[in-house]
């Protein structure tokens, strides 16, 4: 059947999601700001990991810079964060401790990181050919982990990442035949390896180093394999 491995995908970022709310409230201030360091950190060792793995740096590299430009003119950033504040105000009711800022930068981090990955694209090609939904499986225990911890830290905007992950993982899955016949090997390597500078972005905004407008930067992930399908032999 397709999209169950999304249906449990979906489920593991709620559940996740509840169980770091309820742990989050028991840890003090320090231990969650120390602890969202250290999913930073891991999430740009995440990030580098698929980086290095390109052929040539120069397809990320334009790959990033041109599709930047194309959503800073959609305002790409702007709109997601619009999305997060327009979900905090519908849930928002009988609803403490969370202020408007961590729900918004919870939803973003959180949906940027379980959609940019190589293993959403991959994992709903399979599902949706064959059924196979081994490498999503995989994924949803990583996205439920990383949902507890983020939930604890950042409060109860990252469940709501699952709806991005429904509707992209979801099209993925519908459209796999599609995919799996346009997309080569090569093209997959290269939006992988633009995905992961992506996810060093979002490293960087969890240490509260730089924030990087990862948003603005997604329609890189469409550019990648255009620029592989023009230019690679």
């Amino acid at each position: 059947m397709q999209g169950v491995g999304t249906i449990i995908n979906v489920a593991t970022i709620v559940a996740g999601t509840v169980i770091g709310l309820l742990v989050g409230r028991r840890l003090p201030d320090r231990l969650r700001v120390t602890i969202l360091q250290g999913v930073g950190l891991i999430v740009i060792a995440l990030g580098l990991g698929q980086v290095i793995t390109t052929d040539n740096i120069v397809f990320p590299l334009v790959a990033i810079v041109g599709g930047t430009v194309v959503g800073e003119l959609l305002r790409v950033e702007e709109r997601l964060e619009a999305v997060g504040e327009r979900l905090r105000r519908r849930f928002e009711r009988d609803r403490e401790g969370d202020s408007p800022s961590t729900f918004v930068e919870g939803f973003v981090a959180a949906s940027l990181l379980f959609v940019v990955g190589p293993m959403a694209i991959l994992g709903s090609i399979q599902d949706g050919l064959n059924g196979d939904i081994g490498l999503l499986a995989v994924k949803s225990s990583l996205d439920g982990l990383v949902s507890v911890v983020f939930a604890a830290t950042l409060g109860w905007g990252v469940g709501f990442s699952a709806l991005p992950v429904l509707l992209y993982q979801g099209a993925m899955t519908l459209l796999a035949g599609t995919a799996d016949a346009v997309l080569s090997d090569r093209m997959i390597l290269e939006m992988s390896a633009t995905g992961g500078v992506m996810i060093m972005g979002i490293g960087l905004r969890l240490l509260d180093l730089a924030v990087v407008r990862v948003g603005s930067m997604l329609p890189g992930l469409l550019l990648a394999p255009l620029l592989v399908s023009l230019f690679a032999r």
